[in-house]
């Protein structure tokens, strides 16, 4: 079966890659991305965003790209984290600070595992949030519509992406999102 499937990606970076700021390293990691046969739709603008949780490290900067693949969710999440390692990430600690950071938001309408799995992720609460990790694939991210560091660059270029289990456009999570959060995430 061949695919050809729309997918969202969230980046992102706080730490220098050798001598690359994290825009740069954004940047290579788009055309590392082209060279192993990603067709990129769309990228975002760069912002700056606070670190997470606040204090935690440098400001990231933020971007999503919006990616035609033909291969199944988990082959392109591989792809992103051999991308990642090649640019020097570390999965040390969860939430830390990064050289690199691709994130697999959303493939389609897939909801991956499926419903039930979908939703127990989403209902973590903050403190397992940061001490447990998935062991599966949890599409779409269960965490997006809470995040403007990743719906400020989606709106860039995904703004009519509709979440598969919350039936919103990623513009309506946005608009939902306080006013506050969303002024956090400013363009470079």
């Amino acid at each position: 079966m061949t695919l050809d499937q729309q997918c969202l990606i969230a980046m992102g970076g706080n730490l220098p890659f050798g001598a690359s700021r994290p825009e740069a390293t954004l940047t290579e990691a788009l055309v590392r991305l082209r060279e192993e046969g990603v067709e990129i739709l769309g990228v975002s603008r760069f912002f700056r965003t606070p670190a997470f949780p606040a204090g935690a490290g440098p400001d990231f900067v933020n971007a999503a790209a919006v990616l035609r693949v033909a291969q199944e969710p988990e082959a392109l999440l591989a792809l992103l984290h051999r991308v990642e390692a090649a640019f020097g990430r570390r999965r040390e600690t969860r939430w830390g600070q990064r050289t690199l950071d691709l994130d697999l938001i959303a493939v389609g309408g897939r909801v991956l595992p499926d419903l039930a799995g979908f939703e127990a992720w989403q209902r973590l609460t903050p403190d397992e949030q940061q001490s447990r990790a998935p062991d599966q694939l949890i599409l779409p991210h269960p965490r997006l519509h809470e995040r403007a560091f990743v719906l400020v660059p989606l709106a860039d270029v995904a703004p009519d992406w509709v979440h598969p289990v919350l039936g919103r456009s990623v513009q309506q999570m946005l608009d939902d999102l306080p006013q506050a959060a969303r002024d956090e995430v400013e363009v470079l």
